[in-house]
């Protein structure tokens, strides 16, 4: 069984089917039992249940904020997970069947920070994430959705970071922050109390160190506390008349911070910041010890299979019914040294470790690294199923995605220590490493050995720096000839190979600032008619630049043309257009939630669509690889801040051509695709976490045409659909059009027709609400009469209606005007007045009008004025002064010229 075919219900066009990497911060559930060898644990919003034994995983999903927390019942059965954000919840999941039971909605304003179930699992107490934090008790087994008791704390009692209840009675639960440790006692009338004990270094006479975890001893009415000084304090009742606690006694139990306190069945079991997990019994008595499990780092978590079996301290388990007696466990640390008998367990650290650990042989069965540090690079073979992972972490591993098996890995020192950066070459041959140092490195993509360095000489080794700044984009040309690399110091590198030099095969060619604004983008294009690789780099600054590396010569990288191909959104990604029609484009996406093509040997805008509006715009395009050269049905995955999509080519602005759904809440860093186009795997950077999702184009396929054929699609952009004013008034200005340009006045016999001339587009749409720019215009305009000219050789000059709808929904912005905007812009060039509204001076706004962006003549700016305050008035007699004061309010130019009201907040 694998995760693809067991636990998706329903076919989306991206289906996650697998996992890579783990939330050190939450701590690993052993969900094994006699059955199975399973661990759980979390990669940003999913939780995975991993069973190791197979290697398979089954995706826990359901939130849409980062799982901060999770727990599971005695018995595995049950397993809870809380998140922290917007909307937050808390999920009940019946592990064998891996389905969610119970989702609890908004269970706090910011979200849960830590949870845990009652003995009995029929209870769960949750902790708030932020102050005032709210302790809630959940009987989550009855439909009501509101907690039994709900409890808000002091702020003065600081932030709790850890919550649990009682083995012995669940009325009884404790939570502690670093420095204060609180007792509750609740009942099912809906009341509880709370007592937080103060205790102090000279209470005493001993240093105490930071609260880490406190749990309730076994069979007993103690509560215990682990410290970072390596003490347990001992809690226990005031007196036998009150439940209030005081510390009893502090004990040194060792050297080393603890970091991990529990039990299981008569032990108590600590962990610690050097990997040791050791048991005691309930005197504190030393029983056992492994501190050879092979983990690195602070333990945070130790979770036990549950197998029933039931130790007693003085004599041999009693093995459940049906278990073979013997076995080879270690003997007690005591003077009868009887055999030490307890259940398997799972141990996890701060360093991303995590490992099953088997008592009967004292030997760890299962032992995984993963990425600590933030994941930002990712990079697929081209060729093969190897997917490349580079880290803040300093690691570099290449796993086979189809097996899910690590093949290599390399750790970079620290002078290497965080990859930013990966990229293939087209053949696959070489590996580029890209470090927030600025250097670069060269490696075969098989040994992982730097280009050269067979030679035995240093300076022969591909292996650069000559950026000052993290390298942030990567690219080889098709023939592997160049690979050029963009940093956040706004600057493109280029280095050259020669295969005839086996001794230096990799040197640097040259390096050049042709932006003065972050790159955003960086590609390589093979020219139409040589061949020859063409170097390309999108920027911030709106600039699109070639690079001329004909004519380049060492440390001379030269530009070939440099072109500004957007007036007001600032482009965001780059993209080689597919050949699913004759001419060439680039694939340009903007701020603006627009998708521009532009003809890749003149850089003529030639389209413009309306991109997926799913949160934010696309920030990614990587077109789906394909292996069947006969098939025309193209694809794209892009990705938004924290969402991945999929849209179908050709792209013509239809909504339901593209789908989205959230990868990682917080941020998706890098996407990339397999060489077969049947994966997309995203990096989500502080999550450590790498997805890959499956791709079925045959969903939406199916999405699009459930969307509606010809127009349909359209309707539903538009205010009131098909049959809404706005669409009417589009037909009325249409037609209009056609009578004006055939004259108002005349008597002449019309000519009725379903086109309108291209010089009319410009009224129609102002007349509808949407105001271009000159070159928004020209883009418009060219978009029609270029439509036909390269199967025809003719141009168009005029525009049916149907394309007059798709014109207008594609270039209007994606969520109208708001008054924001004219907030915005004023307070950039305006100053606070004396009665605290924004002004600004009457010379300089008309200068700005006319100086500033598109020029506007005095007579024009007349003309418009004049418009704007007379409705038509004479504009050669026209006076601003007389019309304008000296000083003008943002209120003033909103309602006076615009017509606007200002929503005050």
């Amino acid at each position: 069984m694998t995760t693809e075919d067991s636990k998706v219900h329903i076919a989306t066009a991206l289906n996650l089917s697998w996992a890579f990497g783990i939330n050190k911060h939450v701590p690993v559930l052993n969900l094994s039992t006699k059955h199975k060898k399973a661990l759980f644990y979390i990669t940003g919003h999913t939780g995975v249940l991993f069973d190791f034994e197979n290697n398979t995983q089954i995706l826990y999903q359901g939130h849409c904020n980062n799982i901060s927390a999770s727990c599971v019942s005695t018995d595995k059965r049950w397993l809870a997970t809380s998140d922290i954000g917007k909307n937050s919840m808390i999920i009940v999941w019946d592990t064998n069947q891996s389905i969610p039971i119970k989702t609890l909605f908004d269970v706090d304003p910011v979200g849960t920070k830590k949870l845990c179930f009652s003995n009995d699992a029929k209870y769960i107490v949750s902790l708030g994430a932020d102050l005032p934090q709210v302790v809630n008790v959940w009987n989550w087994t009855l439909g009501d959705d509101e907690p039994l008791i709900s409890l808000k704390l002091q702020p003065t009692l600081h932030l709790q970071n850890y919550i649990t209840f009682s083995t012995n009675n669940v009325e009884d639960v404790v939570s502690n922050s670093p420095d204060q440790v609180i007792f509750y006692k609740w009942n099912l009338e809906g009341e509880m109390s709370h007592v937080a004990p103060r205790l102090e270094d000279k209470d005493f006479n001993k240093t105490i160190g930071n609260y880490s975890q406190t749990i309730f001893q076994p069979n007993s009415s103690l509560a215990l506390t682990a410290t970072d000084y390596g003490n347990i304090v001992v809690w226990a009742c005031a007196s036998s008349t009150t439940s209030e606690m005081k510390a009893l006694k502090i004990i040194h139990m060792q050297e080393k911070p603890i970091t991990v306190l529990t039990s299981i069945l008569d032990y108590l079991v600590t962990a610690d910041v050097s990997g040791y997990v050791k048991f005691f019994d309930s005197q504190m008595k030393l029983i056992n010890w492994y501190k050879q499990l092979g983990c690195q780092g602070a333990v945070n978590g130790v979770s036990f299979t549950f197998t029933k079996t039931k130790p007693a301290l003085h004599q041999p388990a009693t093995l459940e019914e049906g278990a073979e007696m013997g076995g080879d466990y270690p003997d007690q640390s005591t003077l009868e040294e009887r055999e030490f008998i307890v259940d398997d367990f799972s141990v996890s650290t701060d360093r991303a470790q995590y490992l099953y650990f088997q008592t009967d042989g004292s030997q760890t069965l299962f032992l995984q690294q993963e990425h600590e540090k933030d994941i930002r690079a990712i990079a697929c073979h081209p060729k093969s199923s190897y997917l490349a992972i580079g880290s803040f972490s300093g690691i570099l591993q290449i796993i086979d995605y189809e097996t899910k098996e690590l093949q290599q890995q390399l750790r970079y020192s620290q002078n290497y220590s965080r990859i930013t950066s990966l990229a293939y070459s087209q053949g696959g041959d070489f590996l580029a490493i890209g470090f927030d140092t600025g250097n670069v490195e060269i490696l075969d993509s098989v040994t992982l050995q730097i280009e050269g360095s067979l030679s035995g000489v240093a300076e022969n080794e591909a292996r650069f720096d000559y950026s000052n700044d993290a390298i942030k984009h990567m690219c080889f040309s098709h023939d592997n000839t160049y690979l050029a690399c963009a940093d956040i110091d706004n600057c493109v590198v280029v280095f050259v190979y020669n295969e005839k030099d086996p001794l230096i095969p990799w040197r640097y060619l040259g390096k050049h600032r042709a932006h003065y604004k972050p790159i955003s983008d960086l590609m390589f294009l093979e020219s139409l008619d040589e061949g020859e690789p063409r170097l390309l780099s999108l920027g911030h600054d709106r600039m699109l630049v070639e690079y001329d590396l004909a004519n380049s010569s060492l440390d001379e990288l030269r530009l070939l043309s440099s072109d500004r191909i957007e007036q007001d959104g600032v482009p965001i990604s780059l993209s080689l257009y597919p050949p699913v029609v004759k001419e060439s484009f680039l694939l340009v996406s903007n701020d603006k939630y627009k998708l521009k093509l532009f003809n890749t040997t003149t850089k003529m805008c030639r389209h413009t669509f309306l991109g997926p509006t799913y949160g934010t715009p696309i920030q990614k395009i990587s077109v789906l690889p394909t292996t069947d050269d006969k098939t025309c049905k193209r694809f794209m995955a892009y990705c938004t801040q924290d969402k991945i999509g999929l849209s179908m080519f050709p792209l013509d602005g239809n909504p339901f051509k593209s789908m989205a759904l959230i990868a990682h809440p917080n941020k998706v860093h890098d996407l990339v695709c397999s060489f077969d186009g049947k994966y997309v795997f995203t990096a989500g950077g502080q999550d450590t976490t790498v997805l890959m999702w499956k791709t079925d184009t045959n969903a939406l396929e199916a999405s699009a045409r459930l969307g509606g054929e010809g127009l349909t699609p359209f309707y539903t952009l538009l205010e009131g659909g098909r049959e809404g004013e706005l669409f009417s008034e589009l037909e009325e200005y249409f037609y209009y059009a056609q009578m004006k340009h055939q004259g108002i006045d005349t008597m002449e016999t019309r000519e009725v027709s379903g086109t309108i001339p291209l010089s009319e587009i410009p009224f129609v749409v102002r007349a509808l609400g949407f105001y271009p720019t000159e070159q928004q215009i020209e883009e418009m305009t060219n978009e029609v009469k270029f439509s036909s000219y390269v199967e025809t050789g003719h141009y168009v000059n005029q525009v049916d209606l149907e394309a007059l709808i798709k014109l207008y929904i594609n270039h209007r912005p994606a969520f109208g005007l708001h008054p924001d905007q004219l907030v915005n812009a004023f307070e950039k060039i305006g100053l606070i007045g004396e009665e605290g509204d924004v002004e600004i001076q009457r010379s300089e706004l008309l200068a700005i009008l006319q100086d500033k962006g598109e020029h506007l003549s005095e007579g024009e700016l007349a003309e418009y004025l004049s418009s704007l305050f007379g409705g038509g008035a004479d504009a050669d007699n026209f006076s601003l002064e007389d019309c304008l004061p000296e000083k003008i309010s943002i209120s003033m130019f909103a309602k006076q010229l615009l017509g606007l009201e200002l929503v005050s907040e």
